[in-house]
């Protein structure tokens, strides 16, 4: 070998080097970023486990209740999938900013709106929370989701034993500004002086205007889930 081919020898194995490397961490960076950034925090459905008989009737008038240490205290989130190169990982937030009411007359649900402080989603990783509420849910123009009942529902048969039961609500989600009609079975309980309503609600993002920023190394699939338990008091 001459001493000017090994010079180019040499060239082109720090390319082919670079190139390993490069591959690596297309690889690698992928995973270290979902790992790094964790699941989030999703809302749960309702646990029934030593939930009390009803205490009061169910007509009247109901308001979103918050009460600490209960694992049924209000909570509302999403949960989106992360799409890697390489990998298809669960991402979710939550918040309990969330207001709102119910009125039952003679058994049956007539109206209800729950209010949902979207400025408040917490996935537990700053960085994430930031890109979630700017480029996500762009929550400087649109700071409140909402859901509104516009179909009455007979809420006579629900247990009054402590067990869960099944409810199907009508109605309308707003969510950035776009608002769609929704209908979904939820799980419905009457635990003493409470009603706890929870469900996990599929969505199409694409139809709330909702669009898949450049996260690094990541984009959001179409579908996903709200997330939603309600506590309601008198």
């Amino acid at each position: 070998m001459t001493t000017q081919s090994k010079p180019a020898s040499k060239i082109i194995i720090a390319i082919f080097v670079i190139l390993i490397v490069v591959l690596a961490l297309v690889a690698v960076v992928p995973m270290l970023f979902a790992v790094a950034m964790g699941p989030g925090v999703k809302t749960e459905g309702l646990k029934a486990e030593g939930a009390a008989p009803a205490s009061t009737d169910i007509n009247g008038e109901w308001h979103v209740a918050h009460q600490r240490g209960n694992a049924n205290t209000t909570s509302v989130g999403f949960t989106f999938f992360e799409i890697l190169p390489s990998d298809r990982r669960q991402t979710s937030g939550s918040t309990q900013s969330v207001e709102g009411w119910a009125t039952i007359e003679q058994g049956t649900l007539q109206a209800g709106e729950i209010v949902v402080d979207m400025t408040d989603v917490s996935t537990d990783n700053e960085r994430r929370d930031i890109n979630v509420r700017n480029k996500i849910f762009h929550t400087n123009e649109y700071p409140t989701a909402t859901f509104s009942i516009t179909e009455p529902v007979d809420v006579s048969e629900v247990p009054g034993d402590g067990t869960p039961g099944k409810v199907t609500l009508a109605g309308e989600m707003e969510i950035r500004g776009e608002t769609r009609p929704l209908s979904h079975e939820f799980d419905i309980l009457r635990d003493g002086d409470h009603v706890v309503v929870s469900g996990d609600i599929e969505i199409n993002r694409n139809e709330y205007g909702v669009e898949s920023p450049e996260f690094v190394a990541a984009k959001i699939d179409d579908t996903g889930e709200l997330n939603i338990r309600i506590m309601l008091k008198k």
